[in-house]
């Protein structure tokens, strides 16, 4: 689990690529999008199969270098395999945060993806939903940050 002031300036980001938002609004993905959106971020959907389709009423990209300036950060949102190359496209692109979402089983998370993160001084946050600090934290994204020893972050 990362630390507490990674997580905060994590959740502190205004702009932030998301990588993996399916085109199903009925996906998990699509929920955190809204939630994350509606807490006053704007937010870039990317993904390479939605071929520049509005995502949840957003336009998407294909891939992290055709996100417009400002992107604070990415959240990653798909398999743990897949990461690897997402990270790679942050640090081409220059952004500095990471998060790799932690969904059922390892979600997004690779030893592989946080090493490179840490390689070239990019803060990353593996293993944590950021629902769990999204204010105000609800439903189960509450027990889970209970559960997690974070009760008192961000």
């Amino acid at each position: 689990m990362p630390d507490r002031k990674t997580i905060e300036d994590s959740m502190a980001q205004r702009h932030l690529a998301f990588v993996g938002v399916p085109r199903d609004p009925k996906q998990f993905a699509n929920g955190v999008y809204r939630q994350l959106r509606a807490g006053g971020r704007v937010l870039y959907p990317v993904n390479r199969a939605a071929g520049g389709e509005a995502l949840e009423g957003d336009p998407s990209y294909a891939r992290l270098a055709d996100v417009p300036d400002p992107a604070d950060g990415v959240l990653v949102v798909v398999s743990a395999k897949a990461s690897v190359s997402v990270v790679l496209e942050a640090i081409d692109r220059g952004i500095l945060r990471v998060w790799l979402h932690r969904g059922v089983g390892k979600g997004s998370m690779s030893s592989e993806a946080t090493e490179k993160c840490r390689d070239h001084g990019v803060a990353v946050v593996d293993g944590a939903r950021p629902l769990m600090f999204e204010q105000p934290v609800r439903g189960v994204h509450r027990l889970h940050r209970l559960l997690s020893g974070r009760r008192n972050a961000a």
